[in-house]
C-alpha cells in the first residue's frame, strides 16, 4: 500500500490474524486495521499477536462484530472504513457485502460458496465501490495462475482455443497415516463441502456440473503420486469465462493415495442421511488430527494444439512451505489464502474499479506479479 487507508476485517480466524500481519508488514504504508469477531477477547488476541509480531509500528484495533444487526461501535467504524475483508463462514458473505454496500467501502472475500456468491453478485449491482470475490488459495490464486497460463499459451501458440486447462491444489500434511491418509490443515466444514456438492466443469466447450469425486485419477508431481478427483468452488468463474474456449476445464483437489477410498467408504455409511455434510464433517473430525506442519502444493496446466498442429503442454508446479512473517510463523494454507485476499486489497484501493470484479476479470499478470503474491508464490 503506497497510501494510508482504514482497512477492516471481519473474522478474528487464522486467516485473519495472517492477512492482517501481512498487510501490517509488507505494505510501504501501514494501513489501520480493524479486526472483529463475534468473541471480542478472540480479535483483542488477535490484535495483540499482531503487534507482537510484527516489525514494523502497528494500529491494530479490536472490535465486538455482533452475529445478527449492527452496532453503534461497528456503524462508526463501517464510516472510517476504505476497504471490508471478510473472512468469515461463507454463510455469512451476504450480510458482510451489504455493509459494504450500504456504507460504500470495497470488499472482498474468500468463499466457495456459490449460491452466496450470486446474492452478492445481485446486491452489488449498481455499487458505487467494487466487490471481488472468491479471491482466496482455491478459489482465487490457482483461477488467476491457469487464466495467465491459457492467455500466455494463447498468445504465443497463435491460437484461441485449447483442449485442457487443468486446476489443481491441495493443502496437505507433510505425512499421511492410514486409515484416512490425511490431516486438517483448515476448515473441516470447507472440507465436507468440497466434496458433496456438485462441482462447475467444461466438457465439449460447453458449462455443465458433475458430482464431486467423480473423476478420480492419480498423478505424480516432482516425484511424488497424489489422487486427483473433482471437488466443488474452485474453478471460480472460469467456466462461464472460458466457454467456447477450453474443451475440458476442472478444478480437482489433491491427496495422498488411498484418502479418497476412506471418504467414499464414509459417504456410503450416511447414504440416508439427511445432512450428509455435517455427518460427514462429524466423522472426519472424530478420526483426523489438525496438523500445523503444513505444505500446499498447487498444479496448473494448459494442453492444446498450436496454429500448425502440434500438440503442446505447459505445466506450473509449485509447492509452498509454511513461512515466517515478521517474527510470526505462519502456515502454508494460511499464506497461500491471505497473500491473495491481500493483494486483491491493494488492487481495490489503489484501482478505478466498481461493482463485481470475478477472477476472470482480473489481469493476472498484474495480480500475480504484486508484492504480495510473490513473497508467497513467487512471479508468474
Amino acid at each position: 500500500m503506497k497510501k494510508h487507508y482504514n482497512i477492516i476485517i471481519a473474522g478474528a480466524g487464522g486467516i485473519a490474524e495472517a492477512v492482517a500481519l501481512l498487510l501490517n508488514e509488507w505494505s510501504e504504508l501501514t494501513p489501520t486495521i480493524f479486526i472483529g469477531d463475534r468473541s471480542l477477547p478472540k480479535a483483542q488476541n488477535v490484535a495483540q499477536w499482531i503487534q507482537e509480531g510484527s516489525t514494523k509500528p502497528s494500529n491494530i484495533k479490536a472490535y465486538h462484530l455482533p452475529e445478527n444487526g449492527i452496532s453503534d461501535e461497528m456503524k462508526a467504524i463501517l464510516q472510517q472504513g476504505d476497504i471490508i475483508l471478510d473472512c468469515l463462514p461463507g454463510s455469512q458473505a451476504p450480510r458482510i457485502a451489504q455493509f459494504a454496500k450500504d456504507y460504500e467501502l470495497h470488499y472482498a472475500n474468500l468463499t466457495e460458496y456459490v449460491s452466496e456468491t450470486e446474492k452478492i453478485i445481485t446486491l452489488a449491482k449498481g455499487a458505487k465501490t467494487a466487490f471481488i470475490l472468491q479471491t482466496g488459495l482455491a478459489p482465487g490464486y490457482i483461477d488467476l495462475l491457469a487464466h495467465g497460463l491459457f492467455l500466455q499459451f494463447c498468445k504465443d501458440y497463435k491460437v484461441n482455443t485449447v483442449d485442457k486447462l487443468e486446476l489443481k491444489v491441495g493443502a496437505l500434511t507433510k505425512h499421511a497415516v492410514a486409515p484416512h491418509f490425511y490431516g486438517f490443515t483448515w476448515s473441516p466444514v470447507g472440507v465436507a463441502t468440497e466434496y458433496l456438492k456438485d462441482t462447475i466443469v467444461l466438457r465439449n466447450y460447453i458449462k455443465t456440473t458433475l458430482p464431486s469425486l467423480s473423476e478420480r485419477a492419480t498423478i505424480i508431481i516432482n516425484g511424488t503420486a497424489y489422487e486427483e478427483d473433482l471437488t466443488s468452488g474452485g474453478a471460480a468463474d472460469l467456466p462461464d469465462a472460458l466457454i467456447g474456449k477450453v474443451n475440458s476445464l476442472s478444478y480437482k483437489t489433491l491427496r495422498f493415495p488411498g484418502h479418497y477410498a476412506w471418504v467414499d467408504k464414509q459417504i456410503s455409511n450416511f447414504k440416508n442421511s439427511n445432512d450428509l455434510i455435517k455427518q460427514l464433517q462429524q466423522k472426519m473430525e472424530s478420526v483426523i488430527p489438525h496438523i500445523e506442519d503444513d505444505q500446499i502444493v498447487l498444479y496448473a496446466a494448459v494442453e492444446g494444439k498450436d496454429e500448425e498442429g502440434i500438440l503442446r503442454r505447459r505445466e506450473i508446479v509449485k509447492q509452498i512451505l509454511p513461512l515466517k512473517v515478521g517474527k510470526n510463523q505462519l502456515r502454508a494454507i494460511q499464506t497461500t489464502t491471505a497473500a491473495p485476499l491481500a493483494q486483491a486489497a491493494q488492487l481495490l484501493l489503489e484501482g478505478n474499479y466498481s461493482g463485481i470484479l470475478l477472477q476472470s476479470q482480473i489481469d493476472p499478470f498484474l495480480f500475480l506479479n504484486g508484492k504480495f503474491i510473490t513473497n508467497v508464490y513467487g512471479k508468474f
